[in-house]
């Protein structure tokens, strides 16, 4: 939980919302040039999963994240010298996608899968945790650097919360389990894990329905909350109240993973997710327009975490239901493709809507159909396979 919240994933959604603005102004860029750094960094990190996941596969997933915790670190507090460039800014973000994306779930949740599996959802919900607590606590932390050092400042501050929490405490006591450690349902008598390698997986048709579900909802999640701050300033509120709604994200993200984690232990898992994702679609009614009271804007950014919560689960929970553990990380580093680009395109799309017709109301309608459409496919996975053959056909 505390690798994750220190992470890739969250750390730097949470700072660009409150520097975007400083950005645009102090550089005279666009929303979709400033947008585009996370764009830039979402598909190098895409690009790249399916190799930290195999990495992790092949050598653990301990060295892998440690040594990515470090350099994403690093790079991260080198952004106090983001140049006006446009070039330069956009390498900046790469080199931090190539990275970085070994500190995310993508590695982290293998660990926590082979350790559990009766109580898997329960148990991913509390790890990915780790981006609810980051979006609590790491909007005050940038804002308050901000205030005082400028928007520059936020970044080496905000990184030091993988140099000091993080990586200390994973060498201290992270690990994965040894073969008689692991539960039941995860390998056979001998210790071989069970599972079905990538090539056996996307050769089926329940791979390409989560795929799809991914990329229709990560498209619809990702600008919203990257723009988040700026959408709530355009109903007439201070940055600081902006920030505050980024905590109440934060929270339904928290509700969201653990309820749905906690639902998926007990129940089919698409059909809860089904339902939970059509929440969103809620949350854009609320956002849209420039006049709606402080109540639709809090529960609007609590409805939006609360995709983001189930989002996360559905996509380790399924992959290692479906597709069992023997090449887990692969697997869900191709299916992070899907979530990691439609997060990366989804801020610029975003920023192209404001700059011409300044607002998201014409996103925010197609969000709600994107969230809709996303929840709507996953039923169709089907039941659960059987765990020595999961994924077959």
């Amino acid at each position: 939980m505390i690798g994750v919240a220190c992470g890739a994933s969250p750390l730097p959604f949470n700072v660009l919302p409150l520097v975007m603005g400083p950005i645009s102004a102090e550089f005279h860029w666009d929303f979709a040039a400033t947008s585009a750094g996370v764009t830039v960094f979402g598909i190098i990190a895409a690009l790249l999963a399916p190799f930290y996941g195999g990495l992790s596969d092949r050598f653990g997933v301990r060295p892998v994240v440690l040594w990515s915790l470090l350099a994403f670190a690093v790079v991260f507090a080198s952004f106090y010298f983001l140049p006006a460039s446009k070039t330069g800014y956009l390498l900046f973000w790469a080199v931090l996608g190539a990275i970085g994306i070994g500190s995310t779930p993508v590695t982290w949740s293998r660990a926590i899968s082979l350790w559990f599996n009766r109580h898997r959802g329960l148990a991913l919900g509390i790890m990915l945790l780790g981006t609810s607590l980051a979006a609590m606590v790491v909007p005050q932390i940038a804002q308050a650097a901000i205030s005082r050092g400028g928007w520059r400042m936020a970044f080496p501050v905000v990184a030091l919360l993988p140099l000091l929490i993080a990586i200390p405490i994973a060498l201290l006591w992270f690990r994965e389990p040894r073969a008689d450690e692991r539960p039941a349902g995860i390998a056979d008598t001998t210790g071989a894990i069970f599972g079905i390698s990538l090539r056996d997986a996307v050769r089926g048709h329940r791979f390409w329905i989560l795929f799809t579900s991914i990329l229709l909802t990560a498209f619809a999640y990702g600008g919203a909350h990257i723009h988040i701050a700026q959408i709530v300033g355009l109903h007439g509120f201070s940055a600081e109240i902006a920030a505050s709604v980024l905590g109440v994200v934060a929270v339904g993200i928290l509700v969201g993973r653990l309820l749905v984690g906690f639902l998926f232990d007990r129940f089919w898992a698409p059909g809860v997710a089904f339902p939970a994702l059509l929440l969103p679609a809620i949350a854009c009614w609320l956002l849209m327009g420039t006049d709606a009271g402080m109540s639709h804007v809090i529960v609007g950014g609590f409805l939006l975490g609360f995709a983001a919560g189930t989002e996360s689960d559905v996509i380790a929970y399924l992959a290692a239901k479906y597709f069992g553990m023997a090449h887990y990380g692969r697997i869900y580093g191709v299916l992070y493709m899907p979530f990691a680009i439609g997060s990366a395109i989804s801020p610029i799309i975003y920023g192209m809507v404001r700059d011409r017709t300044g607002g998201y109301d014409p996103m925010l309608i197609a969000a709600m159909v994107m969230f809709a459409a996303g929840g709507a496919l996953l039923p169709l996975l089907g039941r659960y396979p059987d765990p020595r053959t999961s994924g077959n056909d």
